[in-house]
């Protein structure tokens, strides 16, 4: 088990006066070694918590003076202490199995771990649930969390999964569900082998036996040139337009039986399939956003309200890391170097995007442009790097934005980038930002990959 550090010590709270500094390592608090940041946090909630903290190797005891529920002002390393916990499934289609060689270590690491879920919104399998870890979910109401089901068939679960116990750990998530657990799930659906007649299958049996689900999110298979299971491929646009119809009909079934569509398909979908996504209130308070789902439609509910003059709003981020305020911001949350100001440059803005992005922009860039009193280009960057149907913008890595980029002769003022393709300032092929912006002729600035966003890049 290794001690967490402390990275920040926020000024004027009650962890700065106590004198606790960066680089301290937390041992315990109140006598307590605690096993990640959620129980970290319910200890420093305390009155006076006592601090034992190790300081160039030395251990030192402290009491921080502050009332129950007063923020202590620290922020921790790492939200797992002990050892996340490894996912044990050989899932043909996970990505990770997709990614070439060479790459840093952490890319590689699959977890399956619940408290990562409640924290970041991962998804889990439940194949390593316990009994202890059903207790301390429900003890400590540890929702939403966020479960892949892909097939409620045993079998076929267990072997897309190729593990056994897939067969089985869906009883986990009917514990879950009756103790009133707020889950959210996911279909990673793969033609041929949990699409169509399965997928129906499988919808049926959740309205029926785990119908206290809030969402359950399809979205299709991703594949990279680095596939090596001859048994994947991506939907064509028949099959997609024909899985759509399986989630519509049974959206429709669950809104009259339950109250609530469960139900939501991908925006990938929608594209594949060449149809327009549905309205607002079929997605439910978009609270599967980061999954890729209902995406399109948020961004284009946002610019009608800027439109109007309302104020504007995104979808919130999943996961429960923003109210702990040790937990550290991972992936694209992580913080990014301030980038450059584009103010005061002359030419447009160019948003670097994937194919999937080009799509969903092309419509309305004049209405874009017209907010932002700017023209804006649209620049495809073709994802060479992982192949295959990787085309969604949060799978762009640096070696391919800085050929495109190279490659570009069109006018430009500063070039926008999402920043769901970047976790801190490393894009996932471990290219810099700096790096990115030291080959551009122009300044390079990172945007939220909402309207407001991109707007606030223009200005």
């Amino acid at each position: 088990m290794s001690l967490p550090t402390v990275l920040e010590v926020i000024p004027g709270t009650p962890a700065e006066v106590s004198g606790l500094v960066a680089g301290d390592e937390l041992v315990s608090v109140n006598g307590v070694i605690p096993n990640d940041v959620i129980e970290y946090q319910q200890l420093v909630d305390d009155v006076d918590p006592v601090f034992l903290l190790r300081r160039d190797g030395a251990d030192i005891e402290t009491v921080v003076v502050k009332d129950e529920g007063v923020p202590i002002g620290l922020r921790l390393g790492s939200s797992i202490f002990d050892r996340v916990q490894t996912c044990d499934n050989h899932c043909s289609f996970c990505f990770i199995y997709q990614l070439p060689p060479g790459m840093r270590q952490s890319l590689y690491l699959k977890d399956d771990d619940y408290r990562l879920s409640f924290l970041y919104g991962n998804f889990t399998t439940l194949t390593r649930f316990t009994e202890l870890d059903l207790a301390r979910v429900v003890e400590d109401r540890l929702g939403p969390l966020y479960v892949s089901i892909h097939a409620t068939d045993p079998d076929i679960r267990a072997d897309m999964l190729r593990n056994r116990r897939g067969a089985t750990s869906l009883r986990w998530l009917e514990a879950l569900l009756e103790s009133n657990i707020t889950v959210h799930g996911q279909i990673v659906l793969c033609p041929d082998i949990n699409n169509g007649e399965v997928l129906e299958r499988t919808l049926a049996e959740i309205l029926t036996r785990f119908s206290g689900l809030t969402t359950l999110g399809i979205v299709p298979l991703g594949l990279s040139k680095y596939n090596t299971e001859p048994s994947l491929r991506v939907h064509t646009r028949q099959e997609a337009d024909a899985d759509l119809e399986i989630v519509h009909f049974w959206s429709e079934r669950a809104l009259k039986t339950v109250g609530r569509r469960i139900f939501q398909a991908s925006d990938e979908l929608y594209v594949t399939a060449g149809i327009d996504v549905p309205t607002t209130s079929v997605y439910e308070g978009f609270e599967q956003h980061e999954n890729g789902i209902g995406m399109i439609r948020a961004f284009y509910d946002e610019l009608d309200r800027l439109e109007n003059g309302s104020s504007s709003s995104a979808p919130i981020v999943t996961g429960e890391w923003r109210s702990m305020p040790a937990a550290p911001a991972e992936g694209y949350r992580a913080e990014r170097h301030p980038s450059h100001d584009p103010s005061a440059e002359s030419g447009p803005l160019v948003v670097l995007t994937g194919a999937y992005g080009k799509s969903i922009l092309e419509p309305v860039r004049t209405r874009l442009e017209g907010l932002a009193n700017r023209k804006i280009r649209l620049l495809e960057v073709p994802n060479t790097f992982f192949g295959g149907n990787t085309a969604v913008a949060g799978l762009m890595v640096g070696e391919d934005i800085i050929d495109t980029i190279n490659n570009d002769r069109g006018p430009v003022g500063a070039y926008v980038i999402p920043d769901v393709s970047l976790s801190g300032d490393m894009f996932i092929d471990d290219v810099a930002l700096g790096d990115v912006a030291a080959a551009a002729q122009a300044p390079v600035v990172v945007a939220p990959a909402t309207a407001s966003g991109l707007l606030g890049a223009a200005r």
